[in-house]
């Protein structure tokens, strides 16, 4: 995918953050789309209709509670111990973080998501017409 097509893609959403605590505390407590990115490649597309209630989950829940957490933690496992939930908000609290608040923020997140390819998300939802 072309650096004018990512961006594209981007366009109305927020500038990018550092992905911290103060970061999840200005987003919105509404429906939207959320990205993790890393030097600008997109990592990780979610949507929620909680912004802020589900970047602090990211960053401050459990291996359960979030797919995101979940792989970061399985980048950073190493050989018989498991990489504490701190060790994953420090990793991401590394990247950024950027949103957009939609009504109805699952399609945009699908779309992201089969365009983006970002290695973090498990699936990729099925094309329309497959």
């Amino acid at each position: 995918m072309t650096d004018a097509r990512r961006q594209d893609l981007l366009a109305d959403f927020t500038p990018p953050f550092p992905y911290t605590r103060g970061a999840a505390s200005r987003a919105p407590s509404a429906p939207g789309v959320h990205v993790i990115l890393e030097r600008g490649t997109v990592l990780y597309v979610g949507w929620t209709g909680d912004l802020r209630r589900r970047l602090h989950q990211h960053l401050t829940g459990n291996r359960g509670s979030s797919v995101l957490h979940d792989q970061v933690g399985q980048r950073l496992d190493e050989p018989g111990r498991e990489a504490s939930a701190n060790e994953i908000a420090d990793w991401l609290g590394q990247r950024e973080v950027r949103w957009k608040e939609a009504e109805f923020p699952q399609p945009l997140r699908d779309a992201m998501v089969l365009a983006l390819r970002p290695p973090f998300n498990r699936s990729v939802p099925v094309q329309p017409g497959s």
